[in-house]
């Protein structure tokens, strides 16, 4: 879904993001409306949300609990002084806010303030950060106010998001390719998960602006590209350039658990998302594992259940 909107109309602006984010959020200027120039280009892809948005003027705004996701404001020009679960912060181009699914939010943003708005499904999120962890993380994620988008995972981030979204907007872009367009959309996801603070493990998420090795990226990708395809520790090696020794301790210090472990969730989230969105007519679930790479029905059933609390059938059943 893409939408765009260029207007001096204050209503008009806050009906389009309203529509695209949060019926609720409500929009008024600081002053009075001279000055005011809305601009919003929206994408929606899957379970992630994303605008270029600025106002032109100094603005005020504030909604109630967003319930169903998480948020993430980057600007890349001016700032945003934002008041969230009784906590006062400041985003700008050196770091961005971040938003639970419970509490009020309220916003002064800048007259010069361009930013990147970035909603994503709370399940969604929530998934992802448990599987790059391998624990039950609880909802809502106790995620850090800010996260630093100046170097290491939040840059990397920020890029991807931006690409992803000028990719998007472009008629023969991703969204002539739809697998490809799956992969981009899920790295938009894991790569958040990475980015922003969290009080679990050791893992680079609690220092965002810490780099990754490039073996382990080398690997991620590899494994991101072709979830599918049977990897062997000595395969995710070879395409790090380095041992399998190295790789493993590269990988619990900078993932937080062993590449085979990561390729698993990986794939066990590929399955769910699958399961999540088509129904008993549409696909099989040995289908489905097998594409995700599962050659051994009955240990992947197993690990699914142990995974998601059901078996892969009734989540399949359960869209019906």
């Amino acid at each position: 879904m893409r939408a765009s909107l260029r207007t001096t109309d204050v209503d008009e602006a806050r009906a389009f993001c309203g529509g695209m984010y949060y019926g609720s959020l409500e929009v008024k200027p600081a002053g009075g409306t001279e000055g005011f120039s809305f601009s919003g280009d929206v994408v929606r892809v899957g379970p992630v949300t994303i605008g270029d948005i600025s106002y032109g003027t100094e603005m005020c705004l504030a909604s109630g609990d967003l319930e169903t996701a998480y948020h993430v404001l980057a600007p890349l020009t001016g700032g945003v002084q934002v008041l969230h679960r009784g906590a006062s912060t400041m985003a700008d181009p050196s770091q961005a806010a971040v938003f639970h699914p419970v509490g009020d939010i309220d916003l002064r943003w800048s007259a010069d303030c361009r930013l990147i708005s970035v909603k994503v499904d709370r399940l969604a999120l929530e998934r992802e950060l448990g599987a790059v962890l391998d624990l039950r993380v609880g909802s809502p994620l106790p995620l850090g106010a800010t996260f630093g988008l100046a170097a290491g995972p939040g840059r990397s981030w920020l890029a991807l998001i931006r690409l992803l979204h000028s990719e998007v907007r472009h008629p023969d872009g991703l969204s002539l390719l739809p697998q490809l367009l799956r992969r981009w959309r899920e790295l938009a996801v894991s790569g958040l998960a990475q980015a922003v603070e969290h009080p679990f493990g050791d893992g680079p998420a609690r220092q965002p602006t810490a780099r990754r090795p490039r073996t382990v990226k080398r690997t991620l990708d590899a494994m991101h590209a072709e979830p599918g395809r049977s990897f062997t520790a000595a395969e995710l090696a070879d395409i790090a350039g380095v041992g399998i020794r190295v790789l493993q301790e590269s990988f619990r210090q900078h993932v937080g658990v062993p590449p085979l472990t990561y390729l698993r969730r990986l794939r066990l989230e590929g399955v769910h998302t699958e399961l999540s969105r088509a129904g008993p007519d549409q696909l099989s679930v040995s289908e489905v594992a097998t594409r995700w790479g599962f050659t051994h029905l009955g240990r992947f059933a197993g690990a699914y259940r142990d995974r998601y609390g059901v078996s892969p059938s009734q989540t399949l059943r359960d869209n019906s």
